[in-house]
Formats: C-alpha cells, structure tokens, sequence
C-alpha cells in the first residue's frame, strides 16, 4: 500500500497542503481531482521522489514498481518509435543488458576447444544467468517487443509507423509514445497526469479499457469526467490545503461533496445561532454583579468552542447571453459534397464524397467519426474556410455563424489583454456586462488585465468562447472547444450552450459532453454520413 501521512507541502509561499494524509492500496484506482494550482502534479513529484515534502512521510512496500506518465515527454529521438517504447523499462533494459553480457562470456569461454571453463567460474555464470531470465520473464521481457506493437496500435500509431524515427512525430504523436512507453512496463501502481490530451475518441476509448483491465494501481488526473467515471473506484481531493478522500467514482464524489457542504452549512447555521444567543446574553448581563459567574461561565464556554469553518466555494455567476437571431429552419443544406487532398507527391487522398444532409433549426448535432474520416474537414467547408472538390454547401437565409476551431486560438493577439480580446468581440456592451461576461468565464479580478501570451491553452479557449457566445449568432460550429479546458470549464461551457438558443455542431472528444448537450448524430465514416435522430448516448449504445 502506498502511504502519504501528515503531508505538507508550500510552494513560493503558497501553502498546497497541510497535515494531508491518503492510501493507494494494490490495485486500486484513484482519481486526483481539485483546482488548478491546488497542487495535483507536485502529488505525482513528490510520489517519485522528484519533490519532497516539507513535513510528513510518503510509504510503500519494498520493490513496488512505479511509472509515470506526465505532460512533460522530455526529448526523445535517435530511435524508432517501438525502439523507444520498449526502451522505456529501464529496469529491464539493464537486465537484458546483463543477459547479454553473461551470453557473451560463455560463447566466449567456449571459443577455444582446448581451453575447459572453471567449474566453479562456469557455476557461477549459469546461476547468475538463471536469476536474470527469471527477473526478464517476470517483467514480461520474452514478450516485451509483441505488447509494444499492441500499445502502439491501440493507441492508434499501427504498424506502418513502428519503425519511424521519434523526431518525425508531431507532439501529439510523441504524447502517445510516451503514454505507450508507461503502459508497457507492468508496474505495481501507474501515476497519469492527464493521460487523454491529444487523444481522439477512438483511442480514448481503448486507453479507457486498457486502464480498466489492468491489475495495478492508477492514480491520475483527468479533465475528462466520463472517462474518470469508467475507471476509478477513489477520488481524492485537494482544495483550499485539505486533503479529502471519496470512496466511489466521479459522480458519487461530486453528489457527496456537495452533501457533506450542505451538512457543514447546517451545522455552522446551528453554531452560529447559538453563538449569537450565547453573546447576546453575555452582552446584557456583562455589566450585572448578579449575573457575573454566569457570564464569565459562558465566556470561557465559547472560548472552547471550536469553531465550524466553511471552505470559500468558487462562485457560480450566470450571465444573460444574447438571444439568438430568428433563422431560416433549414440552417445548412449540403448536397453531394466531396473532397480530395492533393498530396505534394501528387497522390490524391479522398476523405469523403456524395455527402447530402439538412441542418435544422435547434439542432444540436454531434459529429463523430473515427480519426482521419473527415469531422475537421467537412466543418471547414461547411464555414467557408475550405473549398469542396465536388458538391455545394448552402448556409440558410438568416444565418449567422459563430466558429471556434483547433487553429482559433492562434487569432489572439499577443499583446492584447482578456479585456482587450472580449472588447473587440463585444464593443457595444457596457463594461460592467463584460466583467460579468468574463467572471462567467473565470476570468475575475486582476486576470481581466492578464495578455494573452501569458494565458495558458485552457484560459484563451475560454476567452474566445466567451466571446463567440456573447454575440448574436444563430449557429455555432464547435470543432474541439473542450480542448485544454478542465472539468470545471467544460461545465460553464456546457451549461451555457444548454441555455443557447440557436443551433449546434460540434466535434468533441468529451463523451459526457456529448451526451449532455447533443440530440442528434452525424457518423462520418468510409466516405458518408449516418444520421442518427436520437441522442449521442443512444447512438453510442446502438
């Protein structure tokens, strides 16, 4: 079992916990959850040693056996990308190592015929030989290169790639050698710092019942709730320097944390009444000889009274979007719509043809389809920002659009403040509707002067939603906008496009997002659209 106890830990003068204390049994998986800044990854660093606590202990058992998959891959290149994940056991490589070293000297004893091996020195090489192939197997060496071909492929890098040098993969690419890298290694405990960025469904999908079938234990952070929902069986969180632990999933910790804050507001509601009645009387009689030892009773009485302390919660502010203009009810015509990538080489890449659909007013539409069908593409087109091979794209009498894109962010202007951006999305709103716009969207306080180049990817998502949203448009067309965003984002963001009134169609890697939100389905596969009039959860099942 793996133990913190009375943990403590500051970072720059800013107190991350206090007195924290949580386990990890065999097998067990746990989910990290709380706010940016509470302190979830310095867990991860101080687990492995990268990090030490002020005060307190961290235990496990002898030899246990930890990886660790976290945001930061470090550079990788020189090998193929199965070179590299196979290489990722170091342990095991030193073994191998040592297998080969010790092969190595009895071929070589036994080069020259006229020269016998010591029977002593020959003893002590075989049992030294044995104790490493027992230590090789046990690690799961003998089959190490075959389950590195199986991560790989699941995580959607297939045999056409194995061989391909690191350096020729794209960050997102990397993430999933790094991720493959960890998952290979069969440790006791797995520690996953967002292990689903730069994952597309499909894979996620995969990852989630690779993680759900695996023996060890996982602790991990996820922006993801349904995926933090099929795995976990724990949740453990940090906010405001406590530590509290949550037997049961995501859900359950969520309905239970708000249980146990409505029970502790009933509880300091009762505390301070009698407080309040208590002073009150010491006020009134404080001043009477009569009533001195009963006064002075109740003064040392209420000195003893711990006092019941409520966590400041963060704020729900709501803020009135603009009602959507009145369209057409016919919003988006496609008829017969195809398209073919030239490649530099000049061979030609179809990714689809002979697509026909209706978009209806109030729909809200879910795009799905397996990585490379299209989702992005068919979006672009649908926008105008990309031509069609074939086909036309009739946006509806009325329209007005709204995009955000996976390339959107890259429109912020550097020098720009978050005040400055919304300004310019919204300049006929009055500045006290932006700051309500803005707090809407977490950004309060000083944060309202921060420049974008100092916003992380989550913040400048959530800028250019806020002021997609806080226009007058009719049709929003959301190509991956949970991206970067945590869960607490995502349910502003989802929250607000519930109240939306116009129409949605949204590319999203985020399943209870999806199934929040959406109530009908395009499937974008082997070149046609499936339409499914029901919602994302009941296409999912069917």
């Amino acid at each position: 079992m793996l133990s913190l106890s009375d943990i403590s830990k500051s970072h720059s003068g800013q107190t991350l916990y206090e007195g924290g204390s949580f386990q990890i049994k065999p097998g067990e998986k746990v989910g990290l959850v709380g706010p940016n800044g509470a302190g979830k990854t310095t867990i991860f660093r101080l687990i492995i040693g990268e990090e030490k606590a002020d005060t307190g202990s961290i235990s496990m058992p002898q030899g246990w056996r930890i990886a660790y998959f976290s945001q930061n891959v470090g550079e990788m290149k020189g090998r193929t990308a199965i070179e590299e994940v196979m290489a990722g056991d170091l342990e095991l490589a030193r073994i191998k190592s040592e297998l080969d070293s010790l092969q190595e000297q009895l071929d070589n004893a036994y080069a020259d015929p006229d020269n016998t091996p010591d029977d002593d020195w020959l003893a002590g090489i075989l049992e030294k030989l044995g104790d490493a192939q027992t230590e090789f197997e046990k690690r799961g060496g003998f089959d190490m290169e075959s389950r590195a071909q199986e991560v790989l492929t699941g995580l959607a890098i297939g045999p056409d790639r194995y061989n391909e040098k690191v350096e020729s993969f794209s960050g997102g690419w990397k993430m999933r050698i790094a991720l493959a890298k960890v998952l290979i290694m069969k440790p006791d405990l797995i520690l996953m710092d967002e292990p689903t960025n730069y994952l597309d469904l499909e894979t996620i999908v995969w990852l989630e019942n690779w993680l759900k079938a695996f023996t060890g234990a996982i602790l991990m952070t996820s922006h993801d709730r349904w995926f933090m929902n099929a795995i976990v069986n724990k949740i453990v969180e940090i906010r405001h320097g406590n530590i509290t632990t949550y037997s049961g999933n995501y859900d359950f910790y969520e309905k239970e944390r708000n249980i146990r804050r409505e029970q502790l507001e009933a509880q300091k509601d009762r505390q301070d009444a009698m407080l309040k009645k208590e002073e009150e009387f010491i006020a009134k009689f404080a001043a009477r000889a009569s009533h001195a030892a009963q006064v002075q009773s109740r003064v040392k009485k209420l000195d003893k009274i711990e006092r019941v302390e409520l966590a400041p919660e963060e704020l729900a502010i709501q803020f009135e979007f603009p009602q959507a203009p009145r369209g057409g009810n016919d919003v988006v015509s496609i008829e017969n719509l195809a398209k073919t990538w030239v490649r530099d080489n000049g061979a030609e890449n179809k990714v689809f043809s002979g697509l026909s659909a209706t978009v209806r007013r109030l729909e809200k539409i879910a795009v799905v389809g397996v990585n490379g069908a299209g989702k992005s593409t068919l979006l672009k087109i649908m926008i105008g920002d990309v031509d069609p091979t074939a086909g036309k794209v009739k946006i509806g009498e009325g329209t007005r659009l709204g995009y955000f894109g996976q390339f959107t962010l890259d429109c912020l202007k550097p020098e720009n403040t978050v005040w400055d951006e919304v300004k310019n999305y919204v300049p006929m709103m009055s500045d006290g509707a932006v700051r309500s716009l803005l707090a809407a969207f977490l950004f309060r306080g000083d944060d309202i002067e921060k420049k974008v180049k100092y916003l992380s990817g989550g913040e400048k998502a959530r800028l250019i939603l806020a002021g997609i949203l806080a226009t007058p448009k009719n049709l929003l067309v959301l190509d991956e906008p949970t991206n970067h965003l945590d869960i607490r984002s995502r349910e502003i963001l989802l929250d607000a496009l519930k109240a939306y009134d116009g129409t949605v169609l949204l590319v999203s890697h985020d399943r209870h997002f999806l199934k929040e939100l959406c109530n009908k389905v395009w499937e974008v596969d082997r070149g046609v659209i499936q339409q499914y009039p029901g919602t994302y959860k009941e296409w999912s099942a069917r």
